[in-house]
């Protein structure tokens, strides 16, 4: 299959079945409360498939596969629903008539889900392919890196760095690259003795005006344990928590200006990312949908108007009120969130093209 065919196929299975599991998660919970759901989407635009069902809640599959969304019956406010419509809502199934708590549940549902599926995604992996042992060796040293200035060598093992135990090459990683320029002390296990060194990071090339810090390594070579189904489930779960963390790291490591936001990538990355999961096969391809069901997540958690954890702060308000904020104030957070959203996703899209494959693609043509 040609590249950019195995791509687009890859990252609309990919994004479809993330998209579809949050928006399943908030219509589970809708069901479960009471709630009926008029419309469940994936996709946006025009209406490519559809169907009813027998409780009324009309499926269908648009054109854009950029997300999906659930419509909750009389979810808009009543204010602003037409006579005509407010006269055909059904009495103790619309989202404004029940308590806080139910609305709180159906919306923090779809992130819920997300997380599930990554739990569920990453025990199949455990249970069928095996769960990675993690190792720290040192496979290959760069010539001239700061890794072999430093005096490192293949075969040894990091033990630790800075006085932190290191157990996973991802942590040496994440340790070396806000710390360009500045020295570090490396413990090193060197055939059952060990070692220690300074080392000082260099700057990534490219990366002079946010400087990322690389040794000159490679590594990371691990093997792979299968679990029984219980243990599976349990190593998913230890593993979904450590991607969360890890994760919400990283943002604050970028927020605190200690690492690039060039990491922060959005569809068109997602896309890449996707297509060179497929070239790797089926495993690879589970692994990078339970990372981003993780992401999307988390993501919808935050708290941002327009998002999940934009609404759950409103409910939290709320139910501390004793009153819902005005709809004022409503609309002058939505508005917000609108122009924070829009403004991330500009930027995540322009980090896609300036660093990505096409950026390259522009460069070598301009030479």
């Amino acid at each position: 299959m040609p590249d950019f065919a195995r791509t687009i196929i890859s990252f609309l299975v990919v994004l479809g079945v993330l998209v579809f599991i949050h928006e399943l998660g908030h219509y589970l919970a809708a069901r479960w409360r009471g709630v009926h759901v008029d419309v469940f989407s994936i996709g946006f635009g025009r209406t490519i498939a559809s169907w009813r069902d027998r409780v009324g809640t009309e499926w269908k599959v648009s054109w854009l596969p950029l997300g999906g969304y659930v419509k909750l019956h009389g979810q808009a406010d009543l204010a602003d629903i037409p006579p005509e419509e407010l006269a055909q809502l059904r009495p103790g199934q619309t989202f404004h008539d029940k308590p806080v708590r139910d609305r709180a549940i159906v919306v923090a549902a779809g992130p819920v889900a997300n997380f599930l599926l990554a739990i569920v995604l990453f025990a199949f992996l455990f249970a069928t392919h095996g769960r990675p042992i993690p190792d720290t060796t040192i496979n290959a040293v760069t010539a001239g890196s700061a890794a072999e200035a430093a005096g490192v060598m293949p075969g040894d093992k990091v033990v630790s760095l800075d006085g932190e135990p290191i157990r996973r090459f991802e942590e040496l990683q994440r340790h070396i690259q806000p710390r360009a320029g500045q020295s570090v002390s490396m413990v090193l296990d060197r055939e059952g003795r060990q070692v220690t060194v300074r080392i000082t990071p260099t700057v990534r090339p490219g990366s002079e005006q946010a400087p990322v810090g690389v040794l000159g390594v490679q590594g990371g070579g691990a093997r792979f344990e299968r679990l029984d189904p219980l243990s599976a489930i349990g190593a998913g779960v230890a593993q979904t928590w450590d991607v969360t963390s890890q994760t919400l790291v990283g943002i604050g490591e970028m927020l605190a200006g200690q690492r690039s936001a060039r990491d922060l990538g959005g569809p068109i990355r997602i896309a890449e990312v996707s297509g060179e999961a497929a070239s790797l096969g089926w495993v690879a391809v589970v692994n990078l949908m339970a990372l981003l069901s993780v992401s999307l997540g988390l993501l919808n958690l935050f708290p941002v108007p327009m998002l999940d954890g934009g609404h759950l702060v409103f409910y939290a308000a709320e139910a501390i009120r004793g009153r819902p904020l005005s709809l004022r104030a409503q609309e002058i957070g939505f508005r917000a969130g609108f122009a924070l959203l829009i403004c991330l996703f500009v930027f995540a899209t322009w980090n896609d093209i300036a660093h990505g494959s096409i950026g390259r693609w522009v460069a070598g043509l301009i030479g």
